[in-house]
């Protein structure tokens, strides 16, 4: 491009390019780059003059050149396919006019805040420093699959939507699977209509997605399968309508969606299956819509309320070791019957594990309780006799003081029953002296004798009520028995 071809605007930009210096077309320092389609000639830069710059410009002696421009109108294709461009590109609230190609390319830093454009195509691009998109307008596909950036990602208050052409009608608008960023992600008050997708990517720092909007109903809002992240992962007020897929994520640190919204329904609102966390904080979130799954997740500590969950959840093989807030048992044990696969065991354990590991014993027992009703519920009728016979004597040996009270209620009727009416004695002159009390414990006691129950015959309801007495306390003892080695076995 011969000198005598540039516009005044583009002349400007030349001229500035070897110092690194700012050319502002803006009116306002306020103004946007909405309406850039109608800016004039004044403020248009050809994308062919930018790239002659960028690839073969140079730097003024004592300067480092560069890039720096503020609301220009930019036409035709900024074509960097493969380049090496080592002089940083800086251009705020710009307007362009196809989306820029990137594929490939080298980069020192790309800074494109405020700006709106039709897309952006820089799939296993390298940048050296930094990537900022904060603020932008982009109307198609973020194409950043394989990218490697050396520092941060910036997407803060960025609105991205799908393209308009046909063979992007299906296309992710914001791809950034198998990224390597160098230290973090900060994407607060991101708007993505349609898939984030960033499975497989590695993150050196932390995500931030405090109060962003993830909007793919139906679809996957966020697809973040195998997802490595080297702190946290923040989303503060999230907003998700369609799945959030955490599917064998990787977080040693918070994975906190605390006040988040997320909606899926009829279908699945949280996949984090096979994920390993630090933290997982789903703190005073409304109720999720949609169906969660956690299957084979491990958490060293999970931060939920009861109300959060909804009314279907997967957590076959879910490990954690604390359980926040610390909630009765009875408030905690709703949740397992929810589960789409039914009766499981582990479910119970793990929960009674959590209670134990903060002390809380009392909780503990309860949950494996439960625990035993629930499977009694899944055996045959004719095997239920045994189990309600524990369970209403001793609580299945969890609650011993039952059986107490059930031999002291006995007791007492069988010693008001045969004090005020003694039962004769078999063998006038040789049998002890009657004692109703004994005599009662003579009944229900099957082991030990206090030689009274021979000596005297009852006669008449008093007859069936020794029968009574003989046969309960058999029933106490074995399931006083069974209470007994079924705890020593937990132990």
């Amino acid at each position: 491009m011969e000198i005598n071809d540039l516009t005044p605007a583009e002349r400007r930009v030349v001229d500035a390019f070897p110092r690194g210096e700012a050319v502002d077309f803006r009116t306002d320092p306020a103004e946007t780059s909405h309406e850039g389609a109608a800016w004039g000639p004044g403020r248009t830069v050809r994308a062919e003059v930018l790239r002659n710059l960028l690839v073969g410009g140079e730097a003024e002696e004592g300067h480092v050149a560069g890039i720096k421009l503020y609301g220009a109108r930019i036409t035709g294709k900024l074509d960097l396919k493969y380049a090496v461009v080592d002089h940083p590109i800086r251009m705020r609230s710009c307007w362009f006019e196809r989306k820029p190609m990137m594929y490939g390319a080298q980069l020192r830093a790309l800074v494109l805040g405020d700006s709106t454009l039709p897309g952006l195509t820089a799939a296993t691009v390298r940048v050296e420093i930094v990537l900022r998109l904060s603020g932008c307008r982009i109307d198609g596909p973020v194409r950043l699959a394989g990218a490697r950036i050396a520092g941060g990602l910036f997407l803060q208050g960025a609105v991205i939507r799908q393209g308009t052409q046909p063979d992007e009608a299906d296309e992710p608008p914001l791809q950034l699977n198998h990224a390597e960023i160098g230290t973090d992600i900060m994407a607060d008050g991101l708007t993505v209509h349609g898939q984030f997708r960033i499975n497989g990517a590695g993150i050196a720092g932390q995500i931030s997605l405090d109060d962003a909007r993830l909007v793919n109903p139906g679809g996957i809002a966020l697809h973040a399968e195998t997802l490595v992240v080297g702190t946290d992962l923040r989303g503060h007020r999230l907003h998700a309508e369609g799945m959030v897929n955490l599917t064998g994520a990787r977080i040693p640190g918070q994975a906190i969606l605390t006040r988040a919204r997320l909606s899926n329904p009829g279908g699945v609102a949280l996949r984090a299956s096979s994920a390993v966390m630090g933290e997982f904080w789903l703190r005073k979130c409304p109720t999720i819509d949609g169906i969660v799954n956690l299957r084979r997740s491990q958490f060293d500590i999970l931060w939920i309320e009861p109300s959060v969950w909804p009314p279907m959840v997967r957590t076959d093989g879910l490990s954690y070791r604390l359980l926040h807030p610390h909630l009765p048992a009875e408030e905690r044990l709703p949740l397992l019957e929810r589960e789409e696969d039914g009766y499981l065991p582990y479910a119970y354990e793990q929960l009674a594990a959590a209670y134990r590991t903060v002390g809380d014993e009392a909780a503990a027992r309860t949950a494996q309780l439960a625990k035993l009703r629930r499977h009694r519920r899944t055996q045959p009728r004719h095997t239920r006799l045994w189990g309600l016979l524990q369970d209403a004597t001793v609580g299945y040996g969890f609650r011993p003081m039952r059986a107490a009270a059930w031999l002291l209620a006995l007791t007492l009727t069988g010693t008001l029953a045969y004090g005020i009416t003694p039962p004769r004695a078999l063998k006038a002159g040789e049998a002890p002296e009657f004692n109703p009390l004994f005599y009662t414990l003579d009944l229900m006691l099957p082991i030990i004798g206090f030689g009274q129950e021979g000596a005297f015959a009852p006669v008449g309801w008093y007859q069936w009520l020794s029968y009574l007495l003989i046969v309960t306390g058999w029933i106490l003892a074995t399931t006083t028995a069974a209470g007994v080695s079924r705890s020593l076995q937990r132990q």
